[in-house]
């Protein structure tokens, strides 16, 4: 007679989440790389194996708190309802790196409140085929043009 597994932690929950943002990102990148510039962004925006629910970019300040680069803001009660990721103008025109900040936010909307920066960070290098660190560095960089977001 087998007795039952034991149930998950949390810490195995969250390893388990990590892993999974991990390789989904990694498939991202398999599907729309090497490179991921503005053009692939707005397919994979559209992509529901990629982007759980409709979302749209939209260049705005609005909503966003100060220092933040971008932020996917719900349109309804319900994630089914879709999202608006707002991006900061500063980077309209630099619309090969909005990727990097727009991928970010994908695992938000993806797993909400569950994923943590950590998973966001795992996901979008993955998506981009960069390292964690040269992704991070990257972020802070981006970040730091609207007067630092802390990184480092």
């Amino acid at each position: 007679m087998n007795a039952a597994p034991p149930p998950p932690t949390a810490a195995t929950a969250q390893r388990s989440l990590s892993d999974h943002v991990a390789a989904k990102g990694a498939e991202l990148h398999a599907k729309y790389g090497p490179q991921i510039g503005w053009q692939q962004l707005q397919q994979v925006m559209l992509d529901r194996s990629q982007v759980r629910y409709p979302c749209e970019i939209a260049f705005t300040a609005e909503g966003l708190r100060e220092g933040e680069f971008a932020y996917p803001h719900p349109l309804g009660d319900t994630p089914e309802d879709g999202f608006i990721i707002r991006v900061h103008p500063l980077y309209m025109t630099e619309l090969g790196l909005v990727p990097q900040l727009v991928l970010y936010q994908l695992v938000a909307v993806n797993y909400g409140e569950f994923a943590s920066t950590d998973d966001a960070e795992a996901f979008a290098a993955a998506a981009l085929g960069m390292e964690p660190e040269a992704y991070y560095d990257s972020l802070c960089r981006l970040a730091d043009q609207l007067g630092g977001c802390g990184c480092g």
